[in-house]
């Protein structure tokens, strides 16, 4: 806290959208472990980006949440603003290149709910290829007898091929899981070394070999403007008729209309799908009706951990830019290196760029 005109108030202030979203509510106990120390108060926004941009118009830090979006406009309202910090993975609510321009940095958590997202990933391929939905209705509806027949026509685990489009941390966390199973695995991401697919037992390929080879396509892109509609009409068409798709990264990075088309039309088998385009799915989506489909409510990430541990560290992220420190995780790390924030991390003794 600081004096000013005989009163005390908070050294920075830090502006945040009302009502619990996506988890985060009124408590904010756990993010101030880190910024009571440094005289840091959060001040909860009514309303919409109008509101949030009155609010912003002084504020030190912007705590994202899933909505409203922080806009260019949000962010060139807020003149005083040092970082903007998500307690997500996904960083597509923040216009990243306006913060970009004005040299503010946007974290985010990359690595705090890697390892439920996998076990996500591996349920919803375990559930597809055994046909787990189906054969709960079955028995419910009393076709015990039909149960067995159907699982004929579907080969077992052991074998089959499983590709991996982009390869970060839950990529790796799946593959570790899957290798067990007896998978052959493919992965395809042209921003990392092939090296690091190897490690996990994974064959680097190009996309389209990807497609064409895999029984089950798995899809962990980001949800950036280079990975909008990866998947479009004309990958679902190179896929076999007997795969399956999988998404628990963003809907944003497949063309949800194609995707229905190939399901409707039998140009692949079936899909499991914790993300949607629009969430939540309009309950008219043609997805909802389909037996060959597995859904979950972007529900990927949670855990009895999840708030705690994602307040905590979007608290201590906070904590170190208005500290004039670099934060653990930037998105933008470009704005770093050209601020006046000091970088505390050592410098990594690994290969790096033209090493």
């Amino acid at each position: 806290m600081v004096l000013r005109k005989g009163v005390l108030v908070a050294r920075f202030k830090i502006v945040t959208t009302a009502g619990p979203a996506a988890g985060v509510g009124a408590d904010y106990s756990l993010e101030m472990e880190a910024l009571a120390a440094i005289g840091a108060e959060i001040v909860e926004v009514n309303g919409g980006e109008d509101e949030l941009v009155t609010a912003a118009a002084d504020a030190d830090a912007i705590y994202g949440k899933v909505r409203p979006r922080i806009t260019a406009r949000v962010i060139n309202a807020a003149k005083k603003l040092k970082v903007i910090s998500l307690a997500s993975v996904g960083v597509d609510s923040v216009d990243v290149d306006a913060a970009t321009a004005l040299g503010i940095p946007v974290t985010n958590c990359p690595d705090t709910f890697i390892e439920e997202v996998a076990d996500h990933v591996m349920t919803l391929i375990l559930a597809s290829c055994r046909r787990l939905v189906v054969q709960d209705q079955m028995v419910r509806r009393g076709d015990w007898a039909k149960a067995r027949p159907m699982l004929y026509q579907f080969p077992r685990l052991m074998g089959m091929t499983l590709g991996f489009i982009s390869f970060g941390h839950v990529a790796r966390a799946t593959a570790r899981r899957a290798a067990p199973f007896g998978f052959q695995m493919l992965g395809y991401d042209p921003y990392i070394e092939e090296l690091v697919m190897s490690d996990y037992g994974v064959q680097p390929v190009g996309f389209d070999e990807l497609l064409q080879r895999s029984d089950i396509v798995s899809m962990h892109a980001p949800g950036t403007k280079d990975a909008h509609h990866l998947m479009k009409e004309a990958h679902f068409r190179k896929m076999k008729q007997t795969a399956l798709f999988v998404n628990t990264s963003r809907g944003s990075t497949v063309d949800e209309a194609a995707m229905i088309k190939a399901l409707q039309e039998g140009w692949i088998a079936g899909a499991a799908l914790d993300v949607l385009e629009t969430e939540p799915v309009h309950l008219e989506n043609p997805l909802l009706v389909m037996d060959n489909v597995i859904l979950t409510a972007h529900v990927s990430s949670a855990s009895s951990r999840f708030d705690v541990a994602r307040k905590r560290r979007v608290g201590a992220e906070m904590a170190l830019v208005l500290g004039g420190k670099w934060p653990r995780a930037c998105v933008n790390p470009a704005v770093l290196d050209k601020s006046t924030l000091e970088r505390w991390q050592p410098y990594s003794m690994e290969r790096g760029p033209g090493n």
